[in-house]
């Protein structure tokens, strides 16, 4: 029974990489001895990312919504390190902010685009280049907007809600040899969700248990935690990292 976390010789990709949460994520794998490929749309903020990283790693830009992109750092990452244990995908977008029923067509198929399709596809290319007869281990960042209603953010939580759907059914099908679990976050001080938590003041107390906001390695912490042999019997969950915000 697997007591301590060492992913040496385990290969690992991570979508949205360059900073946030996905840049805390590839840092704490290569830190525990994966060998990492980080994946986002530039290629100097991956390249700035990847030198912040003690551990193997490897960049590849991509954009998380074209299936294209993900075919080819799904097979670059298996030439690099020669397989793929880990996905992680953390890449989203959000670019529109207010009522649901006032949302324009094309801001709505972006975001499902990249949210809710792009795991999938992303998934679908781990699977058939690798992971069918490998197995692995897919962590999808959700959030927990997915699972309450938070607002004005009725789109994105949209997305966010169909991810979880999609990870408890392709743990469903893909097990037992690829788990699949889902990430769902709550108020993390990044820049992504910086109109949501710059108003409020950085150190002022919140009304939830824990009363701070997030940081990018609580939900790192998270992910390792399901990417390791310590989550061996974990597959379909959702992992909620909110400080306690649902249950106010």
């Amino acid at each position: 029974m697997p007591t301590t976390i060492d992913l040496k010789g385990r290969s690992a990709l991570v979508t949205g990489a360059s900073k946030g949460i996905g840049l805390a994520i590839a840092r704490i794998l290569a830190a525990n001895g994966a060998s990492v490929m980080l994946s986002s749309r530039k290629l100097d903020g991956l390249e700035a990312a990847a030198a912040t990283i003690d551990g193997e790693t490897a960049v590849f830009p991509a954009n998380a919504g074209r299936p294209d992109d993900a075919q080819a750092c799904v097979a670059a990452t298996i030439k690099r390190f020669g397989g793929l244990d880990i996905l992680v995908n953390n890449a989203a977008t959000n670019p529109y902010y207010g009522r649901a029923i006032d949302i324009d067509l094309p801001r709505f198929d972006k975001t499902v685009e990249v949210n809710l399709r792009g795991p999938l596809v992303w998934t679908q290319e781990a699977w058939r280049q690798v992971m069918s007869e490998r197995g692995g281990n897919v962590i999808n960042i959700s959030s927990v907007g997915g699972i309450k209603y938070t607002g004005s953010l009725g789109i994105y939580d949209l997305t966010k809600a169909g991810l979880i759907y999609l990870t408890k059914h392709l743990a469903s099908e893909l097990g037992p040899t690829v788990r699949v679990n889902a990430i769902a976050p709550g108020l993390v001080k990044t820049d992504f969700a910086r109109v949501l938590w710059e108003s409020g003041g950085e150190e002022r107390p919140r009304p939830w248990p824990l009363q701070r906001l997030g940081q990018p390695d609580d939900v790192a912490h998270a992910a390792l935690y399901l990417a390791s042999d310590l989550a061996s019997w974990v597959t379909g969950e959702v992992l909620v990292v909110d400080g306690g915000t649902a249950v106010t």
